[in-house]
């Protein structure tokens, strides 16, 4: 048997044994730099299709879409920038420019069709794996399913220098992931619950 079946056998030892054990869902991973059960409030992104409200002002109000270059176009106002924004934000930005135009304006900014979404809804793995993947997220999904879903760990990886990646409102957090010991040892204190966009990498061994 070569090393790859050696691993994929031990996987499944490890599945079959959190599976028949008293407590199925994993536990959550112990750090207070990032709640794992949160999902960042989502931003706008190219393509995406906005409601842009302004309450008393019909003639202001407008659907319209995120343009390639990020953009939207408002009445009296021209462009501004939508992409990479959360919706409140976006508002506050279109009450303040409206200011000069229109007496206490109230903005109320609706995503009503996240078509960017698609990007942000996939977790990644790259790397020393059989077949870097994105694929789509799911609901519990851990760094294990991701990595099976790879096809596995190649010979090469040093499965326990493998990294989570994750965006949050403070930025990009790191997370060391202990793949080795989670194949080999069933040790899933490291078997992250994913989030989407979430990015896992996976080193090779230096000899």
């Amino acid at each position: 048997m070569n090393k790859f079946g050696l691993l994929l056998g031990a996987c499944l030892v490890a599945i079959l044994g959190v599976a028949c054990s008293s407590t199925s869902k994993l536990p959550a991973p112990k750090t207070s730099a990032v709640d794992f059960n949160s999902v960042d409030t989502y931003r706008i992104g190219i393509a995406d299709q906005l409601n842009v409200v302004v309450w008393r002002n019909a003639e202001l109000s407008v659907n319209v879409p995120v343009r390639p270059d990020g953009k939207i176009s408002i009445p009296l106002i021209g462009d501004v920038v939508a992409a990479g924004k959360e919706a409140p934000a976006l508002s506050e930005e279109i009450e303040k420019a409206l200011a000069s135009f229109v007496r206490t304006p109230n903005v109320t900014v609706i995503v009503t069709a996240a078509n960017n979404a698609e990007y942000f809804n996939r977790v990644r793995i790259t790397g020393a794996v059989v077949q870097p993947v994105s694929v789509a997220y799911r609901e519990h999904m851990t760094v294990l399913d991701l990595v099976l879903a790879a096809g596995g760990l190649s010979e090469f990886a040093s499965g326990n220098g493998a990294k989570l990646y994750r965006k949050t409102d403070a930025g990009v957090k790191t997370y060391n992931v202990r793949l080795k010991d989670i194949m080999n040892k069933g040790d899933i204190r490291t078997n992250y619950t994913l989030l989407p966009s979430d990015i896992v990498t996976v080193p090779e061994s230096v000899f």
